[in-house]
């Protein structure tokens, strides 16, 4: 079970009806009265008992938890023909108290008299508008609902919210944000959780997730947990995907952070602009009501876009910049800004000067690479946007420790007992421009051979792999093309893509293994004690789906295993 269905399953079950839930909505969305009159104009299933939401109709059999049976809310699927959507539909009503649903009827074929319909279907156009709102207060503690009297009153009872959105760096920098506050003396922010890629909870015991933003049951059902444990923090991860789908209406962000854009998700975003589009919702007030600040990296294309969002929602915006002569111009004023001015990297890692509109700051940063820079001002300017004083991030910063499977540099032992064969790196980049990031910084550092072992996903993004293969070209001496996540593809196919438009010179310094064990044993075999490998793509993953199957299969431990037998192996006295 995944971390999303778990906190769905485990949410305690009360027995309450809609016209309740929506009138205690009307109080906490004043914006969204029109929409919320609509659900209560429904001429039937506003009075019917429901015990809970589910957004997956697997959910409504079995054991009932409650007297009431399940409300069941069905969305238009991105991917499934209408005629899926109608078979869930006419299957769940045999056992949810009402269908809740932005399909219109007529599409499902339903009718409110006469219908084979077992339950009343109620259609509302604009449903994911509410949808986050009305399962947070379904969620809520029994006889919260009688004492919601304004906004504050349910804002009480949740933790705040900082969300981080952009291609490459959500991880690292909700990680850093969560540390940053457990570290700090901000009692209000020490109990800190994080909600992304990488896992979902806090630093110590995170859960997997199957997605990177869950559905808006799965977010408002950990938040709810969250704060019933005494989060007080929570740092989630806003994929573009998320943002487009509404899956975080209701949650209260005040801060939103934006890293960078590139080429990604285009096998569901259009183009470019639609996926920066997406991205930029997290800076708009008209979705995000709580918001204060907006933190955004000026040195990105598509910061201007995020910036004219969160001033045009009267939005404080924060900026931070690698470049060290960076001044502001018309087009992108901020309230204050967050600028590197001199970047010392080493293999131990990093020492940066930084000028800040609340004074100066030396930060001594265990994070590798030139890009996790970038990623620690977004965090420190998070942090002081919460409430955590300049004078305190310097010592802060000093305890940091990089999210799992970025940047990783994997050693023979907990000890931290480093390898003949060179410095071996794992990480999670898995788009051209993070690739290229994550070699670029580590080639300044390298007196032997950088070498570069990656692959692409299957059911992706088809445009991205030849990308993929040149960004691993033009900055590493040697590069192993292996499979990443195949899915239902043929690895090799996929490893074919990835070659097309390769120089016979490209191709010199090319192996290709799809078995990516395999590959990964090769690298450990001939790598030379000047060497730096990366190992790049998966990360912090531990499966790799086949065919529809998700087999064991960590990078940092299977590295770990290699390097451990090379050393017994380069160990062996002659006999």
């Amino acid at each position: 079970m995944t971390a999303n269905q778990s906190t769905a399953a485990d949410s305690e079950a009360t027995v309450l009806t809609l016209r309740q839930v929506a009138k205690a909505a009307l109080t906490v969305l004043s914006q969204q009265t029109q929409t919320l009159q609509q659900l209560l104009s429904q001429p039937q299933g506003l009075d019917l008992e429901f015990s809970k939401f589910v957004l997956d109709s697997h959910q409504l059999a079995g054991k009932q938890e409650s007297a009431a049976p399940a409300a069941f809310v069905l969305l238009k699927s991105h991917t499934q023909p209408i005629e899926k959507s109608q078979q869930y539909a006419k299957a769940a009503s045999t056992q949810a108290a009402f269908i809740l649903t932005e399909i219109e009827p007529e599409a499902l074929g339903y009718r409110e008299q006469g219908s084979d319909y077992a339950c009343p279907v109620l259609y509302v156009a604009n449903l994911r508008d509410i949808l986050g709102s009305l399962i947070q207060i379904s969620l809520l503690p029994a006889g919260s609902l009688s004492r919601l009297n304004s906004v504050d009153d349910i804002l009480s009872l949740l933790p705040q919210v900082i969300a981080v959105t952009g291609t490459n760096g959500k991880t690292t920098i909700s990680q850093l944000l969560a540390q940053l506050c457990q570290f700090s003396s901000v009692k209000q922010l020490q109990n800190s959780a994080v909600m992304g890629t990488a896992g979902n909870g806090r630093l110590d015991s995170l859960v997997q997730a199957s997605h990177t933003t869950g559905d808006a049951l799965a977010v408002q059902s950990f938040m709810r947990k969250m704060a019933d444990e005494g989060v007080d923090l929570l740092a989630l991860e806003a994929s573009s995907h998320g943002l487009d789908q509404q899956r975080l209406q209701g949650v209260p962000v005040t801060v939103a952070v934006y890293t960078n854009l590139s080429r990604d998700h285009l096998d569901y975003h259009p183009d470019m602009d639609d996926y920066a589009r997406a991205k930029a919702r997290l800076f708009d007030k008209a979705y995000f009501p709580q918001l204060t600040h907006a933190v955004i990296n000026a040195d990105d294309e598509f910061a201007p876009l995020m910036i004219e969002t969160a001033k045009n929602s009267g939005v404080k915006v924060w900026l931070y910049s690698l470049q060290p002569d960076f001044v502001e111009g018309s087009n992108i004023a901020s309230d204050a800004t967050f600028i590197a001015k001199t970047i010392e990297p080493s293999l131990d890692g990093v020492k940066i000067e930084v000028e800040t509109s609340f004074g100066p700051l030396t930060l001594n940063s265990p994070l590798l690479g030139r890009f996790n820079v970038a990623n620690l001002l977004a965090a420190v300017a998070g942090a002081v946007a919460l409430g955590i004083e300049l004078d305190a991030v310097p010592d802060l910063v000093s305890q940091l420790h990089g999210a799992s499977g970025r940047m990783q540099r994997v050693a023979l032992d907990e000890q931290g007992s480093q390898p003949e064969q060179g410095v071996f790196i794992v990480d999670y980049a898995h788009t051209p421009d993070a690739l290229i990031q994550v070699l670029t910084s580590l080639k300044s550092h390298c007196t032997g051979n950088l070498w570069a072992i990656f692959g692409c996903g299957g059911d992706r993004d088809k445009g991205k792999r030849p990308l993929m293969a040149q960004a691993g070209l033009a900055t590493a001496d040697k590069v192993v093309l292996t499979s990443d996540n195949p899915r239902s593809e043929d690895p090799q196919m996929i490893l074919q893509d990835m070659q097309q438009g390769m120089s016979d010179e490209q191709h010199a310094k090319t192996t290709v293994i799809a078995d990516r064990k395999q590959a990964i044993l090769y690298a450990v075999e001939h790598a030379g004690a000047e060497d730096i490998v990366v190992i790049a793509g998966k990360g912090h993953e531990t499966y790799q789906e086949i065919k529809g199957v998700r087999y064991d299969f960590d990078d940092r431990l299977v590295l770990q295993e290699a390097l451990i037998a090379a050393h017994s192996a380069a160990n062996i006295p002659n006999q």
